[in-house]
């Protein structure tokens, strides 16, 4: 069983995808949006189907106490407009630190800053999608 993963952001859209088995996260693309929305929205879907998810795991921005972040709002509207286009399943998952982690693993792989941009959004997806499958196999 495959599931993608969506890190959704202010510029760009990262895309995670699980091995056939469902225990590893890949990083795959960052989706860079633009200001035509239903074409972003419709764009995306396409991608996605190629995967043929059983699932779709979007990352929820939380504040650090646990609660819905300032961005999660917009995240709920994306997956709303998403829903409409792909008949998937979509659920959230925690995103807290996925950014960050991200980026700290890409530095100590020496990627500059640069290189960074271009890849921190996939990696950020692939951790998050990672996160909710370890939980997904202990029973959390």
């Amino acid at each position: 069983m495959r599931f993608v993963g969506l890190d959704y952001g202010q510029k760009r859209i990262g895309i995670a995808v699980s091995d056939s088995d469902g225990l590893l996260a890949l990083p795959v693309t960052s989706f860079v949006r633009t200001k035509d929305r239903s074409g972003d929205i419709r764009r995306l879907a396409a991608l996605i189907q190629e995967y043929e998810p059983a699932l779709i795991i979007v990352g929820l921005p939380r504040r650090l106490s646990g609660e819905l972040g300032p961005s999660a709002n917009a995240v709920k509207r994306f997956v709303t407009d998403l829903s409409k286009e792909i008949e998937v399943e979509i659920l959230f998952q925690d995103e807290r630190f996925t950014t960050v982690e991200a980026s700290k693993r890409l530095r100590e792989a020496t990627l500059s800053g640069k290189a960074q941009r271009s890849v921190i959004d996939a990696s950020a997806a692939a951790i998050m999608l990672q996160s909710w499958l370890d939980g997904r196999m202990h029973g959390q």
